[in-house]
């Protein structure tokens, strides 16, 4: 209870100092999915980031942009982006798992427009 009263202070904070336009980036930020609870297919997905391949997507381990800036600012490169079957969908489909130096490993299920960050 404690712990949920700081973060509420802390968000409550932050709201008044950073510009508007930040604090969705500084939210998204804090999301977090434990990998266990991932649909089995990013769980695949994040099995073969780990093992580095083979990818079932010729545009798997790209470089992403982070152009939404809903990751924490890096250099350009430091991002890669990894498709995530979806169940019958013939395309990449949306869902994706975004990557900076691996355990760092975000997951995006609306293509990028929100990601939370997994958790091991």
């Amino acid at each position: 209870m404690f712990k949920r009263f700081i973060q509420g202070l802390l968000l409550l904070t932050l709201a008044n100092l950073l510009p508007a336009q930040a604090l969705p980036e500084f939210l998204s930020s804090m999301a977090a999915v434990r990998q266990a609870e991932l649909p089995v297919e990013a769980q695949d997905t994040l099995r073969l980031i780990k093992q580095n391949g083979p990818f079932p997507f010729p545009r798997d381990g790209v470089a992403f942009g982070n152009r939404e800036r809903q990751l924490p600012a890096h250099q350009r490169g430091y991002y890669h982006e990894y498709t995530v079957k979806t169940p019958g969908v013939r395309s990449r489909g949306a869902r994706r798992i975004v990557c900076g130096v691996v355990p760092e490993c975000y997951y995006s299920d609306d293509h990028y427009q929100s990601f939370r960050r997994i958790k091991d």
